[in-house]
């Protein structure tokens, strides 16, 4: 195949998880495949960002999609349970209600507004569509997540309060944090952000100089939405690079690390590697001796620090095609006999996760369409929002000149 036949089919594999895995009647995603799984909030992000790829790819109609957006929207305006505006982060398939006693998720009621924002950009001559939009978003409550405190807290729970602890360190809240600082009702103040790129770690491994996360998914998930290549906030400016430069460097610091293999985990190669969240073999009994090395569930994996269990994530190539496709092109060409690519991936313990999850499938198919058309970041620029929040965070250049 070509790259493109390629791409073609993995895309379109991803795509139909959204239509295969939702409740027709709500518009709620499950989190996997599994039988039984909940619907995760991030998971309709990703969601409502894919049916736009699915109308422009002619896999659905734009009627089709329209019809699956209000579903969805409607049914968080009206019948989700919300508390100050942000939502739970796995609701009960049927019900829409909490489910495990989740936490009121902060990042995925962010990742679940990214879409509705992108959808709202898509469909921008549907009137409700953009209203649900609108009165989602007034709703949240960013100055409460605060907690009187400088950053946003991470969640909080009806039978503890806020949990005790915060974001620090780089991660995928830049996401959060640009969308709460353009809020028009309760909007984070400037010294928030600053407070928040305060806890950054810069690192040099490997040779490569760059903003320290070792899972690949905290380099990659609000690049989904927001085109990064130019745009600069303080911290950049001071060391001369930008976020999308980042997450390149954060791709190669991923596959050196794999190349080296400090743990002499089977498979790990130049063109298998890919630490990062996803499924893991757990504690299961293998028929190969485990060498006393812990081993995972559902895990946030990374380089060089680890946790590590030999466990890789092959949707993790996916999500660096834009910043990296000369690397990443090769590692999907890698053990792609299925086009459905699982949860998790381990060599050493012959294993491959019995499910897939929402969230790779989203990002499978939203990266290959930045790397090919740029799709999403141009629908995000149109967004009413977006730009405010950036330059209320000191953000300059790139698509903002």
């Amino acid at each position: 195949m070509s790259d493109d036949e390629l791409l073609d089919r993995f895309q379109f594999e991803a795509f139909r998880y959204f239509l295969d895995n939702a409740n027709p009647a709500t518009g709620l995603i499950a989190d996997t495949n599994r039988p039984g799984s909940p619907c995760s909030i991030a998971v309709v992000g990703f969601a409502l960002s894919c049916y736009p790829v699915g109308v422009e790819r002619r896999w659905i109609t734009r009627p089709e999609a329209t019809a699956l957006t209000l579903t969805a929207l409607r049914y968080f305006r009206n019948t989700v349970e919300t508390h100050h505006g942000f939502f739970y982060h796995f609701l009960d398939m049927q019900t829409g209600g909490r489910v495990w006693q989740s936490e009121l998720s902060l990042i995925d009621s962010a990742l679940l507004l990214a879409g509705v924002f992108a959808a709202q950009a898509y469909f921008e001559d549907e009137p409700e569509i953009c209203e649900i939009a609108d009165a989602l978003y007034r709703r949240m409550d960013w100055q409460w997540a605060c907690h009187g405190g400088p950053t946003v807290a991470q969640g909080w729970k009806p039978e503890c309060g806020f949990l005790h602890y915060g974001w620090e360190g780089y991660s995928e809240a830049s996401l959060l944090y640009v969308l709460a600082m353009a809020s028009p009702t309760f909007p984070l103040r400037d010294e928030n952000y600053a407070a928040w790129t305060s806890t950054y770690q810069w690192e040099n491994l490997y040779g490569y100089d760059f903003l320290y996360a070792g899972p690949l998914f905290i380099h990659q998930f609000a690049h989904v939405w927001i085109d990064f290549r130019g745009l600069r906030d303080d911290f950049m400016r001071e060391k001369g690079s930008d976020y999308f430069e980042n997450s390149r460097r954060a791709t190669y610091v991923q596959r050196e690390y794999a190349i080296r293999n400090p743990r002499e985990f089977k498979g790990y190669a130049e063109n298998f590697w890919g630490l990062t969240a996803c499924d893991g073999p757990g504690t299961h009994t293998h028929s190969i001796e485990t060498g006393g090395r812990r081993m995972y569930g559902y895990a946030a994996r990374g380089v060089p620090f680890g946790p590590d269990d030999g466990t890789i994530s092959r949707a993790a190539a996916f999500g660096s095609l834009p910043f990296a496709p000369e690397i990443a092109l090769p590692a999907i060409r890698c053990k792609c006999e299925d086009f459905r690519v699982p949860g998790g991936l381990n060599p050493t313990f012959d294993w491959v996760s019995e499910g897939c999850f929402g969230l790779d499938q989203g990002l499978i198919v939203l990266m290959i369409e930045n790397y090919r058309s740029g799709l999403l970041w141009n629908l995000m620029r149109k967004s009413p929002w977006l730009a405010v929040g950036l330059q209320r965070a000191g953000f300059t250049g790139g698509w903002l000149v």
